[in-house]
């Protein structure tokens, strides 16, 4: 950006789930570049245990298709719409809130139904890629490098990173200036899409950005 757009330091970076991978690997690589840090829907560890898990069998659901073909496909594998259904089912939208829309088996029936009829056009091979590409993120040997301020946006009831483990904690141990909000969970909430609302962070937000120091270019 300071080459291309002339962008010689920014405000705020922010970001919301691999966005939000990205966000905490640029306040370590480029700490002086920026005044504040929002990383939503994110932590800066390694990726592992159910998170990536849960990716690698959306993955080798696709790859172990016949109709992908080792790549080299004519048509769309039929399995990678099935896949990430059943991702985002398992890994997004909340315990509490699925028990609040879907009660019955009716009901949870049609939700699987009406996801699996919607549109889906993404190619196999960029799809692989895509989630392939975050099998080796891990933010956490530049914690210590992280000047500007650092709000952490989570929710704990976000079922890719479940704030349990004590993962954050002791990552936030490292960051001098970083600190978490937590978003209780709750029927309004939908456990890693969550941060996809606003207004349940809103205020913290423009707090950081009423007390974070301007930092020099």
């Amino acid at each position: 950006m300071k080459e291309g757009l002339g962008i010689r330091h920014l405000r705020l970076v922010i970001g919301n789930s691999m966005g939000g991978m990205h966000t905490w690997l640029w306040g370590a690589k480029y700490p002086d570049y920026m005044d504040a840090l929002v990383p939503m829907a994110s932590q800066p560890t390694a990726m592992a245990s159910r998170n990536w898990m849960m990716r690698r069998m959306m993955i080798e659901t696709i790859r172990r298709d016949p109709e992908y073909n080792n790549g080299d496909y004519t048509t769309q594998p039929k399995s990678m719409q099935i896949a990430s259904v059943f991702y985002a089912i398992g890994t997004n939208g909340g315990t509490l809130a699925f028990q609040k829309a879907a009660p019955t088996r009716a009901q949870a029936d049609k939700i699987v139904d009406d996801r699996l009829a919607a549109k889906f056009t993404a190619d196999a091979n960029d799809f692989l890629y895509a989630w392939g590409s975050s099998g080796d993120y891990d933010a956490s040997p530049g914690l210590d490098r992280i000047r500007a301020a650092l709000l952490v946006v989570n929710a704990a009831d976000d079922e890719r990173n479940p704030p349990e483990t004590g993962l954050m904690d002791n990552a936030l141990k490292r960051v001098k200036n970083g600190r978490l909000h937590l978003i209780p969970a709750s029927e309004a909430t939908r456990g890693h899409a969550t941060t996809g609302m606003a207004k349940f962070y809103a205020q913290q937000l423009r707090e950081l950005l009423q007390t974070a120091p301007q930092r020099a270019m």
